[in-house]
């Protein structure tokens, strides 16, 4: 009798120490059994299970990771505790570097109302068994996942916030996402989406942000989006969608926020916009748009961003336009525009590119550069066609100090010699750089937009990872262009040349986290022939 009475409480010792955190029924064990199988699967080690992942009170509970939580770093489980049973409500874990895969096991939390794994290096397709969660925020930017979007998802009625950019997902968009009423953001952009935009999609009269640049979708920018009248951002970018830009998207009054480009696809003109007074970024770049200027674009005094370029518009810049004087960025580049070039822009402009049009030659376009507006063949689209600057007007006046058989540039670096080779510096800060000393000059267009880098000079880099390539020091420098970069060679000799375009990776990094994700599109012209 007394022998017992000793062994009991030693049992329930040792029972306490070997079930750890879940015998303090904080937790279920149904959710605890889910966070181990999320951990194996996500490849987490950091999750403590000795401790209570709810427990915010004591100096060794909580799985939260405080020094590791900021905008892009996040590492926090999250429960809500509102009796004796907690639940983890939201997992965050931003740029952790995991590995691993998405687990179905996330449907083992079932009062789950976000997920966040943004910037990891995760892989696997997306488990149609999150359908049955409560989520108001699933994320997963920036991984390698693939395969479809399940249509389960489109159960999750619950659903705010959907963020896929950024991975290696296919197929067609399902249908039943076209039941999301509660959703505000989706964001798809930058994956292998095909198809059409489904139909259904008209009834998401909630969106806010919507996003689908970067994808292989087919068919027309639908007209229901007219049913969006929530809509602040869309974003349409090198979507795959051919135009016209629908009429319809003059309804969307409160959008901010509008870029569309890359449209193929029948020409058309510029779509009434008059009601949208509150933007302040309209991007409609490569778009097939034709006609003149609308007068209306002058009395958008909302706008920071103005990008039509690329696009087939013609005749002059309206007066109505003196009103954008301090609009940040104005790109006409690349159309038909003809008549004087106006004095404001010139003289009060921030920063315009008016490149490769047919404005008059007069005073105002005599110079290639004026304070901040590059106007380097702005009397002319093309002087690459006729291999000849002399019909570029802020050219005219040049004279070869010689004629050169080569040409070497160290694109965003100093002047340097390599194997008895010297390369040209390539350090200039404006859009437009006089190289007339050494036979060339260069013109660059564009802005990066959403940029959060405080760079003094936004088209120069400097490479800081390791470099496995041959003469890496002309690498450790790069020239940026947000839209295009053009080198023209005044001073050649006539006869044939080789061509040598040398590229090294020196943003993503080679090792397997989300700073080596990414993938690269670039157009390459030589004499205006496409290569």
């Amino acid at each position: 009798m007394s022998l017992n009475l000793l062994l009991f409480p030693y049992f329930i010792l040792i029972s306490l120490i070997l079930s750890g955190f879940a015998s303090s029924q904080t937790l279920p064990k149904e959710e605890v059994d889910a966070l181990r199988a999320l951990a194996t699967a996500l490849k987490k080690s950091s999750w403590n299970f000795n401790v209570d992942p709810c427990d915010l009170t004591s100096s060794d509970g909580g799985w939260r990771n405080l020094n590791a939580n900021s905008k892009q770093f996040a590492d926090t489980v999250t429960c809500n505790c509102s009796s004796t049973v907690c639940h983890v409500t939201s997992i965050v874990l931003k740029a952790q570097s995991l590995q691993g895969f998405l687990p179905k096991e996330f449907a083992g939390l079932p009062f789950l109302q976000e997920i966040d794994l943004s910037r990891n290096y995760l892989n696997g397709s997306i488990p149609p068994e999150w359908g049955t969660l409560p989520l108001v925020n699933l994320s997963l930017l920036a991984n390698r996942i693939s395969g479809p979007i399940p249509k389960e998802i489109g159960n999750i009625t619950t659903l705010k916030t959907l963020t896929l950019e950024s991975n290696q997902i296919s197929g067609n968009l399902p249908p039943e996402l076209g039941n999301l009423n509660n959703i505000e953001i989706i964001l798809l952009g930058t994956n292998y989406l095909t198809g059409d935009i489904p139909s259904t999609f008209s009834k998401l009269t909630t969106l806010t942000d919507f996003r689908i640049s970067d994808n292989q979708f087919t068919g027309t920018i639908p007209d229901f989006i007219q049913n969006w009248t929530e809509l602040q951002k869309l974003t349409i970018q090198a979507s795959g969608l051919v135009g016209p830009i629908p009429s319809a998207i003059g309804t969307l009054v409160k959008l901010t926020n509008l870029r569309i480009s890359d449209l193929n696809g029948p020409s058309s003109p510029f779509p009434p916009l008059q009601n949208m007074t509150l933007i302040t970024s309209l991007i409609l770049r490569n778009s097939n748009l034709t006609g003149k200027l609308p007068d209306y674009l002058g009395s958008m005094t909302t706008l920071k961003h103005l990008d039509l370029s690329f696009n087939k518009l013609s005749g002059p810049i309206p007066e109505t336009y003196s009103a954008l004087w301090n609009v940040d960025f104005i790109y006409f580049t690349s159309n038909m525009l003809n008549g004087e070039v106006p004095r404001w822009m010139v003289e009060r402009g921030d920063n315009i590119d008016l490149t490769y049009n047919n404005f008059s030659k007069d005073q105002t376009t005599k110079e290639c550069w004026t304070r901040n507006a590059n106007m380097f063949s702005s009397t002319t689209t093309s002087p690459l066609a006729a291999n000849n600057y002399s019909n570029v007007a802020c050219m005219s006046y040049y004279i070869c100090p010689k004629t050169f058989y080569g040409l070497h540039i160290n694109c965003g670096g100093d002047e340097l010699t390599v194997n008895g080779t010297m390369y040209d510096s390539d350090t200039w800060e404006k859009p437009f750089r006089d190289g007339s000393r050494t036979g060339w000059v260069s013109s660059n267009t564009g802005n990066f937009l959403d940029d959060e880098r405080d760079l003094k000079v936004p088209t120069l880099w400097t490479n800081t990872s390791e470099l496995k390539t041959a003469e890496p020091i002309l690498y450790t420098q790069a020239r940026l262009s947000a839209i295009s970069l053009t080198y023209l060679a005044l001073c050649l000799g006539n006869g044939s040349y080789t061509v040598k375009l040398h590229f090294a990776e020196t943003m993503f990094s080679d090792n397997e986290t989300y700073s080596s994700l990414g993938r690269r599109f670039f157009d390459i012209y030589v004499q205006v022939m496409f290569f």
